[in-house]
């Protein structure tokens, strides 16, 4: 299941962004490829290019240390979050972000990092001054909040995206099954008419027979028939008219649910 073939990313993106200005911490959503959603919110580039990450630090290093929480400390002693987007039960991405600092850095701390990993340390301290600082818990309740956002959103989404392609197939059911019952009606009263006409012409018959005396004593018993059959035939046709104006009510009102939903 792709995000992108039922959700208008836009939306997505401006929740994110929203998500991202109020807390100060990173965000941005990846699907099962590893291939990103949304852009990246609020990234700086101290993970990607001071700490071993990659892609604007969006991927964890091998020195990450997760905690089973889907929240992160990552070997340089920034927090980040890793949130599976689930669809139903299928797993469609995740959303990941954080690049945030539990508490103020020991600049000391941070400059014998950087000479022990061959870097320039006053590159390697200005990049971390442009990290958000935070405490433990509220990055743990951000990364929590965003990741049950992001599932209900997408969920919501997809759930009136699907039902609203349903209630269009059932619309345009609704607007064949009123053609068919129009076609009936048209038909109903052409046979209508046709049986009025056999009606007439069995009287007709009969009055001929009756004045051919004996010799349409036969013709006069099949004239009979037609006019019993042609009685039946409109009491018949009379029935189908009162169903299909039943029908025809019933599925106006289905209709005009739609409509106004």
């Amino acid at each position: 299941m792709n995000i992108r073939d039922f959700l208008d990313v836009s939306k997505l993106q401006e929740l994110q962004d929203s998500f991202s200005d109020a807390t100060g911490l990173a965000a941005v959503l990846i699907d099962n490829k590893g291939e990103k959603i949304t852009k990246a919110s609020n990234f700086t580039d101290f993970c990607a290019k001071y700490t071993q990450g990659s892609d604007e630090g969006i991927r964890r290093c091998s020195k990450c240390i997760n905690d089973n929480s889907g929240v992160y400390y990552c070997h340089a002693g920034l927090m980040a979050f890793s949130i599976d987007v689930m669809l139903g039960s299928e797993k469609i991405g995740k959303a990941v972000g954080g690049q945030a600092l539990p508490r103020k850095a020991d600049e000391e701390q941070f400059r014998k990092t950087a000479a022990e990993l061959g870097l320039d340390s006053d590159s390697y301290i200005n990049a971390l001054k442009k990290v958000p600082v935070s405490n433990e818990k509220s990055i743990r309740a951000a990364a929590g909040l965003f990741g049950q956002m992001v599932n209900m959103f997408i969920n919501l989404e997809y759930s009136h995206n699907s039902n609203g392609g349903k209630l269009g197939q059932l619309q345009d059911e609704i607007n064949h099954a009123t053609n068919i019952i129009q076609k009936i009606n048209t038909n109903t009263s052409s046979l209508k008419s046709i049986a009025n006409k056999q009606k007439m012409l069995s009287l007709n018959a009969s009055i001929e027979a009756a004045r051919s005396g004996e010799a349409g004593v036969g013709f006069a018993v099949v004239a009979k028939s037609m006019g019993e059959l042609s009685s039946q035939s409109a009491t018949i046709y009379g029935d189908i008219e009162k169903s299909v104006i039943e029908v025809t009510d019933s599925i106006e009102k289905l209709a005009s649910l739609f409509e106004n939903s």
